[in-house]
């Protein structure tokens, strides 16, 4: 619950950061935060309260529904920006945020053993496909969105619309897709994840035009439909087969934030060279790589 709150901090401060100020500072630092407690529990309590044998459904479910609720959100957002400003409009995003905290009050409750031998160990795997994965949403979540808001002549407002025509797709794809691989086919569905993921990032690389953009930012959300079951269902298994769910979470979470900081980083280094953003989101395929490669070890040991 306290990283719900905390990660509202950030959304205060975001209308005061205007290039390399001490807002900015307190925007790195309070979002590092927050995201370091909320994310790390909340995948842990995901993984704790979930089941193994329907995980898949679970993860696509969630999905589903959280994209079905945001889907207006962006549209929304674009608009306040515009016409409320960013005051109004990042300090309405933060009450929601504080609300969202609200049903865990009354949510089952999971305790930490005080000690958990192998914790660690058992993590491993998870860190190395959480480090793949933030590698790969470096270039494809991020430098994407500065791509593609820069494609759409930095309109908040098509820039709004664009990210709930994928949310549409996402949530009306990813219902099905679940059961898939409960079913036993998790090898076969990291294969055609990574495949279509790896067309649409040369796509999203390609993409010079604002319809074009569109199509790409549409593609993607399918991607993260056929993408998220296979790899939630291993991360969340892992978890809860270890002998701790939080602290196998703390071990991927850096793993996580391991392979994105590098991501990152070989991507600013590139745009130093002179490449154009288009091409650094190429490096996106060697994330998308590694993470084929651990879901296909994963899932072969599970059958």
């Amino acid at each position: 619950m306290i990283g719900s709150l905390l990660l509202a901090v950030p959304y205060l401060i975001l209308p005061h950061v205007s290039g390399m100020n001490f807002y900015l500072l307190a925007l790195c630092v309070s979002s590092a935060v927050a995201d370091m407690l909320y994310w790390t529990s909340y995948h842990a309590y995901f993984a704790a309260l979930g089941d193994a044998e329907h995980r898949g459904q679970q993860v696509s479910a969630r999905e589903a529904l959280a994209t079905s609720i945001s889907i207006l959100g962006p549209v929304l957002g674009g608009w306040a920006l515009v016409t409320l400003g960013a005051t109004t409009a990042f300090g309405i995003a933060a009450v929601i945020q504080v609300a969202s905290a609200l049903p865990l009050i009354a949510g089952p409750q999971v305790k930490v053993a005080q000690r958990a031998e192998g914790a660690v160990q058992a993590a491993r795997m998870g860190f190395m496909l959480m480090m793949a994965d933030g590698w790969l949403c470096a270039g494809w979540v991020w430098l994407w969105q500065i791509i593609l808001f820069t494609n759409l002549s930095l309109s908040f407002t098509a820039f709004g619309g664009a990210i709930a025509l994928a949310a549409i797709v996402s949530a009306v794809a990813g219902l099905v897709l679940g059961r898939f691989v409960d079913q036993g086919h998790g090898r076969r569905a990291a294969v055609v994840a990574i495949g279509v993921m790896t067309v649409a990032i040369l796509f999203r690389a390609s993409a010079s035009t604002p319809l074009m953009s569109l199509l790409a930012n549409a593609m993607g959300a399918l991607v993260g439909c056929l993408y998220t079951p296979p790899q939630g269902r291993a991360i969340y298994n892992m978890a809860q087969a270890s002998p701790c769910t939080l602290r196998f979470h703390m071990v991927t979470e850096g793993g996580y934030d391991l392979g994105a900081s590098l991501g990152c980083l070989a991507s600013a280094g590139l745009i130093l060279l002179g490449l154009p953003l288009s091409a650094t989101l190429l490096l996106a395929l060697i994330g998308a790589f590694a993470a084929l490669v651990l879901m296909r070890r994963y899932y072969a040991n599970e059958a």
